[in-house]
């Protein structure tokens, strides 16, 4: 489960092979012990909860990293160690 970002507590992270359980490229986030999944093609709340200011900037992450995010979610259901992608400043 490597970590691709880290802002405003919040740790981004995508899990080897995880193309199965949800069926869709999504990134895991995780803040102050809660865990969300979260749909890289539009934002959409797979599984799970954080605060909503929380996946607010999720969310906008997302929207501004979209292709670098299909590109590590590629790598990553193959097995492959994703990169790193910058924070939200």
């Amino acid at each position: 489960m490597p970590t691709i970002s880290m802002f405003y507590g919040i740790i981004i992270y995508l899990y080897f092979y995880d193309d199965e359980r949800h069926h869709v490229p999504h990134v895991h986030a995780k803040y102050q012990g809660q865990d969300v999944s979260v749909s890289i093609i539009d934002g959409e709340v797979l599984a799970g909860e954080i605060p909503l200011a929380k996946l607010r900037l999720v969310q906008a992450w997302i929207e501004i990293h979209r292709e670098a995010l299909l590109a590590d979610w590629e790598l990553a259901v193959n097995g492959q160690t994703p990169f790193p992608i910058d924070p939200l400043r």
